[in-house]
């Protein structure tokens, strides 16, 4: 399978805050030949250990959910209210083709009163999400016996390509760096590494509870911890603090960045000419690296980002190569991590 195609399935694969374990359970078996051992913790992590020749214990998180929505209520006529489930932009909601995960997927699409029968005040608002209901077309009968309340509601959205290497499409945050990390252990496993490398798909981060990211690298041991998340992409309009696509991935720079590992980071991509952009954060970086930091006794934490388009969108946009470079990125980083390394940079 070529990059293409496992971003396909992941993209294809639902798993929206709460509801990682399908996912999780697919990488079992689709990661198998990269990794030596592979399992899911108690709190729904995927974890794939890839051995070294007893270097430090590095870890590469990817969160593996994804933002949605939950049945709150069945009305008279079968219509469904529903709540968002991290953060959703009500503003695209309307007129969006939905599936309802409940006793077997159900389409439908998120209905709204037409303008004609809208008055004009009421037409520069967004609708509220009292005023918003999913139209699955089924009896209520049907519908009552199909879907209960707490069901999760996923955008019906396949991975569109698009021209010059971008691809379109529901999830790509973080679909797109699950697709990275992939290249990560297809590439230390051809090459050899010293570090005992763990790929682990995180649960819960879209929420901001992290509990994946916390409990991982206490359970693993990790010394060295690297978020690979998305960051935003340069679009039309918009282009202070927006990076573009094709530019390779970005290198975190701040306070959730161990300046030792970001100073490795930006060394080993000048030295492999891989592209790469500096990214700049004050405070938290927004990703699981912000609670993996301080997870346990502490780790040399660091954040590797894929510029994307449209976040949070049900057509989010990204470049493969901006992937691929990300996931090349990320692997000879790993490969450059040794006891020597660690030593001096905890010793700083």
């Amino acid at each position: 399978m070529e990059l293409i195609d496992h971003l396909r399935e992941y993209v294809r694969r639902s798993s929206i805050t709460g509801r990682e374990e399908g996912l999780a359970r697919y990488l079992l078996e689709a990661w198998a030949p990269w990794v030596d051992e592979a399992w899911v913790d108690r709190v729904g992590n995927y974890v794939g250990l890839q051995r070294g020749t007893g270097g430090p214990r590095v870890l590469a998180a990817v969160h593996l959910d994804s933002i949605g929505l939950m049945v709150t209520r069945i009305e008279p006529g079968g219509f469904l209210r529903f709540l968002p489930v991290g953060g959703v932009d009500r503003r695209y909601l309307l007129g969006q083709e939905v599936e309802v995960l409940g006793r077997r997927p159900v389409p439908g699409v998120i209905g709204a009163r037409p303008p004609h029968l809208t008055r004009p005040e009421e037409r520069e608002k967004i609708p509220s999400y009292e005023e918003l209901y999913i139209d699955t077309g089924l009896p209520e009968e049907e519908v009552r016996q199909l879907i209960a309340v707490g069901d999760p509601v996923v955008w019906r959205q396949e991975l569109v390509e698009l021209r010059n290497g971008r691809v379109a499409g529901r999830y790509l945050d973080n679909r797109a760096s699950l697709a990275a990390l992939w290249v990560a252990l297809v590439e230390l496993r051809r090459t050899g590494h010293g570090a005992d490398f763990y790929a682990v798909g995180t649960v819960g981060e879209e929420f901001g509870g992290l509990p994946g990211a916390a409990t991982a690298p206490v359970a693993l041991g990790a010394d060295v911890v690297i978020a690979v998340d998305v960051t935003f992409g340069e679009h039309h309009g918009a282009k202070e603090d927006h990076f573009p696509l094709d530019g390779g991935p970005t290198i975190l720079v701040g306070p959730n960045a161990h300046p030792a590992l970001a100073r490795l980071m930006r060394e080993v991509a000048r030295r492999e000419g891989i592209p790469h952009q500096v990214e700049v954060a004050a405070d938290s970086s927004g990703t699981d690296a912000w609670a993996m930091q301080v997870a346990g006794d502490g780790a040399l934490s660091g954040v590797i980002s894929i510029p994307l388009r449209y976040m949070h969108n049900p057509t989010e946009v990204v470049s493969l190569e901006d992937i691929r470079q990300a996931g090349l990125l990320l692997a000879r980083v790993v490969a450059a991590i040794d006891r020597a390394w660690l030593e001096e940079a905890l010793a700083g």
